[in-house]
């Protein structure tokens, strides 16, 4: 698990490989991830959007922008977390993501942006 703190909220992920909607011989390797986000600080804040990069080991890297997680804005009041699954697709057995989530203080409307630590999407057949 990969864990980061940015101005009071700690990101977390871990990672899974989804064999069963793999195709290695079609290079279509899906990739799935648990992000928690807990706020640490002691102020409400509401994720507004995310942005990620994904690197694939063939060389190519591409950015995905997009309002919220899952289709939500979730508000976060102090010592409250959020959890969420999502999923990425490679053309190859390895690759990575990181990025960061925008947020707005509930409080004094301000915003920032929290890091996402960089996490690895690697088969688990690459370990062997």
């Amino acid at each position: 698990m990969e864990t980061l703190i940015t101005n009071g909220i700690q990101i977390s992920v871990n990672t899974f490989y989804r064999k069963d909607q793999s195709d290695p011989y079609a290079f279509q390797f899906i990739f799935g991830y648990h992000v928690t986000i807990e706020n640490l600080g002691d102020q409400p804040v509401q994720l507004l959007s995310r942005h990620w990069t994904i690197y694939d080991s063939i060389g190519s890297t591409r950015e995905v922008n997009g309002d919220g997680i899952v289709g939500l804005q979730p508000v976060l009041n102090p010592g409250e977390s959020h959890k969420y699954q999502s999923w990425c697709p490679l053309t190859s057995d390895m690759g990575y993501m990181s990025g960061s989530y925008l947020m707005q203080n509930l409080q004094d409307n301000t915003t920032f942006r929290a890091a996402i630590p960089k996490f690895n999407l690697i088969a688990p057949y690459k370990y062997s």
